[in-house]
């Protein structure tokens, strides 16, 4: 079964549909959630990330959706923000901008779905940050990615936001301050990207990462996606006394003692996707 939205909102004058497009489908347990905006390189203007953030929003209130695609049209990615709109904007629509951002990729983390990112071309400044913010992500030979503001005069401030919980501080600081490119294989080594393959692979092995994501119980996924984000940022003795309340709730919830049976008993676990 195949569910299509257009994701706009209809109170913003500027959400020109020729330019601005998100679209959902939604194709047995897993959602993709495509950007076509072309003529502006895939931009995360305010109308897209409205749209997004809308989009991602109704996912995660979906309990027959277990993984969802991120991907966009054309040879790129995304180009970040859309210059256009910050070029000449007061402060206060420069803040409303950035925090929108901010919502979005906060909003990616929180949904109880894993979002995997279909990366081909380039991802620069808050498409890298996309890319950096979703959970798992899938990047073509060809993809590069930067996080170039500073050689225009804006420090990829809220990109690396993402990008240094993602690469280690050196890699962030020397995409930051130098505006270099990462490729594929770079991207990877450093963490940046999960998956690298090849151009003609790109479609079908990300939608392979996200079947095999949405097979397990999409109530113990959740439990662990919302875990890692908890945990990662805490000390070490706090991560730990908090995943193991984690834990064992989990380990007592329904789905846990289905499948342990299941494994004991050598057959195939029967979700029920609920704790």
């Amino acid at each position: 079964m195949t569910n299509e939205a257009h994701a706009q909102n209809p109170n913003d004058a500027s959400n020109d549909t020729t330019d601005t497009t998100v679209r959902v489908t939604v194709e047995n347990t897993v959602a993709t959630v495509l950007i076509d905006s072309l003529k502006t390189r895939n931009a995360l203007s305010v109308p897209v990330m409205t749209d997004l953030i809308d989009a991602f929003t109704k996912l995660g209130e979906r309990s027959d959706v277990h993984a969802v695609i991120l991907k966009t049209a054309g040879h790129v990615f995304s180009s970040g923000h859309d210059l256009k709109e910050i070029r000449g904007a007061d402060l206060a629509t420069q803040q409303h901008i950035f925090d929108l951002c901010s919502q979005l990729m906060l909003l990616i983390q929180r949904i109880p779905q894993p979002v995997i990112a279909q990366v081909q071309g380039v991802a620069t400044a808050a498409g890298c940050q996309l890319v950096a913010t979703c959970d798992l992500a899938v990047a073509a030979t060809s993809a590069k990615f930067g996080t170039p503001g500073v050689k225009i005069g804006l420090f990829c401030s809220t990109p690396q936001v993402a990008l240094s919980r993602a690469v280690p501080r050196k890699t962030a600081l020397r995409m930051l301050l130098t505006g270099e490119l990462l490729d594929a294989n770079e991207a990877l080594n450093f963490g940046l990207v999960s998956h690298v393959v090849s151009d003609e692979e790109l479609e079908d092995a990300t939608l392979a990462v996200a079947q095999s994501v949405a097979k397990a119980s999409s109530a113990t996924v959740a439990v662990g996606k919302r875990g890692f984000y908890e945990q990662i940022n805490l000390s070490t003795e706090d991560a730990y006394a908090h995943m193991a309340q984690v834990m064992a709730n989990n380990a007592v919830g329904h789905d846990a003692q289905e499948g342990i049976d299941a494994f004991l008993t050598k057959r195939e676990p029967q979700w029920e996707n609920r704790l």
